[in-house]
């Protein structure tokens, strides 16, 4: 028993060698025991860049306002000349540097868009720069105006905006026609727009007045000394004769003046009078692409179409009263494609709430 005992105990010694041995050949070299603990992973928090400051828009400089028409140049080349104050308008004209212009007015925009010129000219258009007239209101026998009033337009078409305005009888000098349109030269009274920055005033030029003939000239007097010369010679004093009791003149009487008999006196010059009136309704846009304006008076009670409302160098602010009810004050006229809808020209423009 005791031998069994002793070789049972070496047999398992021996079992448990073999096994340590066997699993320490298929343990990689260097592996790290199994209770080593795990290496700490360091995370990074990402930090975020600060938002790039917004860069300040450059104030625009606000240009002197235009009192009465005044010279000017073109600062650059191409600038281009639209049909109404706003970078969406259509291009009617360009312009060289130094041509010379006529400021006509200063065009102030209360709400510009982004990147647009708050501050535009309304200039003279160039004569060579022509406009565009519908053939059917120029008699052709004798090339001038047949309606009372023929509104001007940058192209050949309707949807081109208003540059000008001609009285009934002006002569007209057409250049080219298209589409039943004709070109004609540019009359005096057509004007255009410009970016205020792109142009500037140049000084009138003064011109010397050269004295009158018949003005007497003062000239201060001049002291000579000559050398040598005899001491002058002191005239002795007239006595003054005592006054005498002179006889008044004898005056005529003035002719009588008879007037002329009133029937031969020149007729005195008949004014002019402006027919201005104040309308209130809704303001919209207008149905028909050959109405004679881009905005039109609506009714109150009715929704009917009151005036077409007209202003040259504020339609860009006709819009911001779109859809609002408003009191407009102008002069009030007819055009002839339209004898059922007068036109008025806004002198004021009133919101009412």
């Amino acid at each position: 028993m005791r031998i069994s005992f002793r070789a049972v105990i070496g047999t398992a010694i021996t079992a448990g060698l073999v096994a340590l041995h066997a699993s320490a050949q298929d343990a990689p070299v260097g592996a790290a025991p199994t209770n080593a603990a795990a290496p700490k992973i360091e995370v990074k928090k990402a930090t975020a860049k600060p938002a790039p400051k917004p860069v300040a828009k450059k104030a625009e400089p606000t240009p002197e306002p235009v009192l009465s028409p005044e010279p000017g140049v073109a600062k650059q080349n191409n600038i281009k000349v639209r049909g109404q104050a706003s970078v969406n308008s259509e291009v009617i004209a360009h312009l060289q540097k130094n041509d010379p212009i006529t400021i006509l007015e200063l065009v102030t925009l209360k709400k510009p868009k982004q990147d647009e010129p708050a501050h535009w000219f309304r200039i003279a258009l160039p004569p060579q720069v022509g406009v565009w007239v519908h053939s059917t209101y120029v008699d052709t026998n004798t090339s001038t105006v047949k309606p009372r009033r023929l509104n001007l337009r940058g192209g050949p078409g309707e949807n081109y905006s208003i540059v000008g305005r001609l009285e009934k009888g002006a002569v007209v000098k057409p250049v080219d026609t298209k589409n039943g349109w004709l070109k004609i030269e540019t009359p005096t009274n057509a004007f255009g727009f410009v970016a205020a920055h792109l142009a500037e005033r140049t000084p009138r030029a003064i011109v010397a007045t050269p004295p009158k003939t018949n003005e007497i000239v003062s000239v201060p007097p001049t002291t000579t000394t000559v050398q040598n010369a005899p001491p002058p010679v002191v005239a002795e004093a007239t006595p003054i004769a005592p006054p005498t009791t002179a006889t008044p003149p004898v005056i005529a009487p003035s002719p009588t003046v008879t007037p002329a008999p009133a029937e031969l006196l020149p007729d005195a010059p008949i004014e002019k009078v402006r027919k201005v009136v104040s309308r209130e309704g809704i303001l919209k846009g207008s149905v028909s692409i050959q109405a004679p304006t881009y905005f039109s008076l609506r009714s109150l009670d009715t929704g009917k179409t009151i005036d077409y409302v007209f202003s040259p160098s504020t339609n860009l602010l006709l819009k911001e009263f779109k859809g609002q009810r408003i009191i407009v004050t102008g002069e009030e006229l007819l055009d002839e494609r339209w004898p059922n809808t007068p036109v008025i020209i806004v002198d004021s423009l009133q919101a009412v709430p």
